[in-house]
């Protein structure tokens, strides 16, 4: 694999992220570049294991991933959306829910949108690359677009205000569905 294509691979990888990155900033409507940092090195690391496991699993597993990939990555994503709407529209979550919730969820938001580098991960154990550079590649790039993504949100939950939550809540739906349809018609 040329090193434009595991750029092209690490950046593809990583726009699901970007986007549920986007919705979170926007919720969050103030988000520092710290805690835009956090997150982004909290998906970037979640991005970097999901494709080694899926080397890891190589042939064996390819199929059972890549059948289910789709469904569970929509079905985290849309009760992660759901559930972000449905706050919005009650008192000001984000300074009543204990840290630990807000972890969880965002370790949920990460893993849903990184399943699909889980499946890229048993390709990559079939051609001759680095599964290491690989990884990494993937992780460098949704660590930097998660990062960009929540301070991006951040402008974005301003301009909006109350309803930026709803709005990234029909941002994980959409995404999630997106990725649904994507795998469908293959």
């Amino acid at each position: 694999m040329t090193f434009t294509a595991l750029v092209f691979l690490a950046l593809a990888m990583s726009t699901d992220a970007f986007a549920a990155a986007i919705a979170k900033g926007a919720a969050l409507r103030t988000p520092t570049l710290p805690q835009a940092l956090r997150i982004g090195l909290l998906f970037g690391c979640i991005e970097t294991i999901t494709p080694l496991i899926g080397w890891a699993l190589g042939s064996l597993a390819a199929d059972a991933i890549r059948q289910w990939d789709h469904w569970i990555a929509f079905f985290l994503l849309l009760g992660l959306g759901v559930r972000m709407i449905w706050l919005s529209f009650g008192e000001d979550e984000e300074e009543e829910q204990g840290a630990a919730q807000n972890l969880l969820v965002l370790v949920l938001t990460a893993v849903a949108t990184s399943i699909d580098a889980m499946a890229v991960g048993v390709g990559l154990a079939f051609v001759e690359v680095s599964i290491v550079h690989a990884a990494l590649a993937i992780g460098v790039a949704t660590t930097v677009m998660v990062t960009v993504g929540v301070l991006l949100g951040r402008r974005l939950g301003a301009a909006v205000g109350r309803n930026a939550e709803r709005i990234g809540g029909v941002v994980l739906v959409l995404v999630g569905t997106a990725i649904l349809i994507e795998h469908l018609q293959h």
